[in-house]
């Protein structure tokens, strides 16, 4: 039985990877902050499904937490098979309306934490000839959204690069991008969503149905909703200083997860 190791486990896509992963027969090892509803997600799943979850409490923000779950990434013995980065979070403001430690706690999550998780699993994935890495993106990758948009588009070159250097190793790697996800996402950093057209809104369990297909189809990027793949062929023909200039007037305030 294979083992899927899954940060930021306890809510939003987290969680619905953790559903559709556990449903499908895989054990699991979920990571977050809050012990007592990893505790609770693992029983839940553990006593639906009949696998085995192991939980992790850690803080992607700090050294120690990193390198708990780089720990455990690399334990040989109880190998993990699928990683997914999934951790992440949104500051309310714009550029210099955020402070410059809220800045680098972003950096760390988004960016340390996913270069050093993703080498952690891929080189005992590539001993073993098998495995695979799905770090969470999202759409702002693609247009000028700040601090946050940046540190996504940083994740999607990152896994495309890594994608290509370990080709033919039998390692898998993508980067999934989406949109507006109904999550706890935007509630936990204070931003509003009334303007959000209803069309925008993305179902976990769906999009997690489809990255999971895109993984096994060998993409190494996927926007998994045929609207915003529409909406991102559009932004592709916008010139560059237009779709700043939209940028600005909505703020960061409104970046999709």
């Amino acid at each position: 039985m294979t083992t899927a190791l899954i940060t930021g486990s306890t809510a939003g896509i987290g969680a619905a990877f953790a559903r559709r992963l556990a449903a499908q027969g895989h054990n699991l090892v979920l990571v977050a902050r809050d012990t007592k509803r990893l505790g609770e997600q693992a029983t839940e799943l553990h006593d639906r499904h009949g696998i085995e979850a192991d939980v992790l409490v850690a803080d992607l923000s700090t050294e120690a937490g990193i390198t708990a779950v780089e720990q455990r990434l690399g334990d040989r013995t109880h190998p993990v098979d699928l990683l997914v980065n999934n951790a992440g979070f949104g500051n309310k403001g714009r550029y210099l309306e955020v402070s410059m430690a809220d800045e680098l706690t972003m950096l760390k999550v988004h960016i340390e934490a996913v270069l050093r998780l993703t080498s952690a699993a891929t080189e005992s994935m590539r001993s073993r000839g098998r495995g695979g890495v799905i770090n969470v993106a999202s759409v702002a990758a693609f247009v000028p959204r700040g601090t946050y948009g940046a540190s996504k588009a940083w994740v999607v070159q990152f896994t495309q690069g890594a994608a290509r250097d370990l080709s033919g190793s039998g390692v898998r790697l993508m980067a999934l991008c989406p949109g507006f996800v109904r999550t706890e996402f935007h509630q936990r950093a204070g931003m509003g969503t009334d303007n959000i057209p209803g069309w925008m809104w993305l179902d976990a369990d769906k999009l997690v149905a489809t990255a999971l297909a895109d993984l096994a189809r060998g993409k190494t990027v996927s926007i998994p909703d045929p609207r915003y793949k529409a909406l991102m062929g559009v932004v592709k023909l916008t010139p560059r200083g237009l779709l700043g200039g939209m940028s600005s007037r909505t703020g960061r305030k409104y970046g999709p997860q």
